[in-house]
């Protein structure tokens, strides 16, 4: 019912600024909370950064505060991450997700009902 598609990887030099967006279709999309994870390779998927459903909370792995940034516009049904900053160790494919019930629950992969494809970020040193 729900499908999330992800846009805006790339590759980037170390220093270099990127925006990811998610769009959702099907579901009502502001009764989401909706995460971003990412997993480099060899290693297991981590969790980015979370929003509730109308922007009031978010919450950041403590490698990236400061340097990204997620919002949401419910009027588009879209998430974004700005990512500044970025480093080489930021490489990885970059998911985005939905969940209906995640509550204090944001940081686990597990809470999440509904999962994009994966979009590549690969940051240069």
């Amino acid at each position: 019912q729900v499908q999330l598609v992800e846009s805006g990887g790339g590759l980037v030099q170390a220093g270099g600024s990127l925006r990811l967006s998610c769009a959702q279709s099907g579901g009502t999309f502001s009764t989401y909370t909706m995460g971003w994870f990412r997993q480099a390779p060899g290693k297991e998927r981590e969790f980015v950064a979370a929003i509730n459903w109308n922007g009031g909370s978010t919450v950041y792995v403590d490698s990236v505060k400061c340097r990204f940034t997620i919002s949401r516009d419910n009027a588009k049904n879209t998430v974004y991450l700005q990512m500044n900053s970025l480093r080489p160790e930021d490489t990885a494919v970059y998911y985005c997700a939905a969940g209906r019930e995640v509550y204090g629950l944001a940081r686990a992969p597990t809470a999440y009902d509904y999962w994009g494809q994966g979009n590549q970020v690969t940051v240069s040193s």
